[in-house]
């Protein structure tokens, strides 16, 4: 039996060594278009590699995806999060975990990952080619025959499509030339672009907001990041990815409304101003704030709300202490564009999710043909969720092809 992997990322590298493992009588090729592999988890989170996300419990992980939750919720049940983690350590690679839940080797380094999933490659004889790119993939009576752009053929007895996503819908043609359809792919993890306003000035500022998209029930709340060309940070990129199809429709022209303090709800806002002028009636409004906020971020937002500089607390007139709390909680920006976030980006699309066996990442049209990764219409927001999924689809399909029932111990 030969076994054919399209795709040298996370999900087709992980896919094919799971498969050469669990069946050592299986001839297992990858084929990877570029001269490269583990090109986004090499430089993800910024070169350590974000392997997964520290949730486990299974409904609170399906809601981290914007497409796919309810494939995520059949799925994760074959390969979680716990799977993932004991499965690097049975290869002499620990995970820890950051505040904020995301996962990296202890390392700190991508190479950590790349080199061990590398040695599995090499310890169970995976041939990898690379540079060579899949035109077309054919079912055959008994086979697949896989036309390489070297114009070559490849027979196989079963194909792993894991080739990552694409941003147009021309480029899947190779792949609904089998009967599959495509939910159309549109970016999603990206900033948000606000060109010659004034904020940007305050570059490399990086506070705990809450973003919305006006006129849209769509909010996050984090991190937010100001950059010389608009709005980044965690909360900026999940907003965008639960926003991609809606945001995409929009042009990426839009009004995104901060709030600065969200632990603070108009009322609170307004008694603690009151103290401020009843307890500090001499200090100057822009000279110190009560609520945490850098102080060129307090200084450009007082001048957003028009309060010169001499103006002291206990000075602040009722009009201008209303206008200072609608600027710190519903500031509105001017969104016209978005910018790739770096390693992040990924494409919301793919291969349409009800032609494809959760059980076994199967196609239910042909088969013998199975999916993972991101070539699927499931995406996550950012953290180690992408990965995730890679790790999952690609261990279930590496399992079902192997001919293995799924062990309860994935490892």
């Amino acid at each position: 039996m030969r076994l054919i992997v399209i795709g040298g990322g996370a999900a087709g590298i992980f896919c094919a060594v799971n498969a050469a493992r669990l069946n050592p009588s299986l001839q297992v090729v990858l084929l990877e278009k570029t001269n490269k592999l583990l090109t986004k988890l090499t430089v993800s989170g910024g070169g350590r590699c974000n392997v997964t996300h520290a949730c486990f419990s299974i409904p609170e992980m399906a809601v981290k995806y914007p497409r796919g939750q309810n494939f995520l919720k059949k799925t994760l049940h074959q390969f979680f999060t716990t799977d993932t983690i004991d499965w690097f350590k049975a290869r002499g690679v620990l995970l820890k975990t950051e505040p904020d839940g995301r996962m990296f080797p202890v390392t700190d380094d991508s190479l950590t990952i790349v080199n061990c999933l590398m040695r599995e490659a090499v310890k169970y004889k995976v041939e990898i080619r690379q540079r060579t790119e899949v035109k077309e993939i054919r079912r055959t009576e008994k086979k697949f025959l896989i036309t390489t752009s070297q114009d070559e053929e490849e027979p196989c007895d079963l194909v792993c499509i894991a080739c990552g996503g694409y941003p147009r819908s021309a480029l899947f043609k190779w792949i609904t030339a089998t009967g599959h359809s495509i939910e159309d792919p549109v970016p999603s993890l990206f900033t948000f672009n606000i060109p010659d306003h004034p904020i940007t000035a305050l570059m490399g500022i990086s506070v705990p907001a809450k973003v919305k998209i006006r006129g849209e029930k769509l909010e996050e709340t984090g991190p937010v990041l100001i950059t010389h060309w608009g709005l980044s940070g965690p909360a900026v990129l999940r907003l965008s990815a639960r926003g991609a199809r809606i945001l995409a429709t929009m042009a990426y022209e839009f009004g995104v409304v901060v709030n600065w303090i969200p632990d603070f709800h108009e009322p609170a806002l307004r008694a603690e101003m009151e103290q401020k002028r009843n307890q500090a009636g001499s200090q100057q409004v822009g000279s110190r704030n009560p609520f945490g906020l850098p102080h060129r971020l307090w200084e450009f937002l007082c001048t957003v709300a028009e309060i010169p500089d001499q103006v002291r607390w206990a000075e602040l007139t009722a009009v201008s202490m209303n206008k200072l709390i609608r600027t710190l909680n519903a500031y509105e920006i001017p969104v016209r564009g978005k910018t790739t976030f770096k390693e992040e980006f990924v494409t919301a699309g793919g291969v349409k999710l009800s032609e494809i066996d959760p059980q076994s990442m199967e196609s239910r049209l042909v088969e013998g043909l199975y999916f993972a990764g991101e070539i699927m219409d499931v995406d996550g927001i950012t953290g180690g969720f992408n990965f995730q999924h890679a790790w999952t689809s690609a261990w279930i399909a590496a399992t079902h092809i192997a001919g293995i029932k799924p062990p309860k111990n994935a490892g």
